[in-house]
């Protein structure tokens, strides 16, 4: 008898290990994902973004479905980035030049 109960001490202790990793370590990284590809889906011609090489630009253009954007970095530099390259948009969309 002592056995029975001490198997289902283990897997108590199993089931409250299983959900601190839950709530501490998949369920952010899980929600973490869903925003990114959120963020990642809502860009517009016109969002300022920063890649994940530090590159700050305006978006003017999208190539290949959606999946490349066309970003201006300067007054005469465009570079075609692709969409999972994008780190985060900054601020409102850039006014229209």
């Amino acid at each position: 008898m002592q056995e029975i109960i001490n198997s289902g001490g283990m897997f108590l202790y199993f089931g409250l290990i299983f959900l601190i990793f839950y709530f501490f370590i998949i369920r952010p990284q899980s929600k973490q994902r869903k925003d990114r590809e959120k963020m990642l889906s809502n860009i517009e011609k016109g969002a300022n973004v920063v890649t994940v090489g530090g590159v700050h630009g305006k978006v003017i253009g999208f190539k290949n479905e959606g999946e490349i954007l066309i970003v201006k970095v300067d007054d005469n530099v465009k570079l075609n980035i692709e969409k999972s390259a994008i780190a985060s948009l900054k601020g409102e969309k850039a006014e229209e030049s």
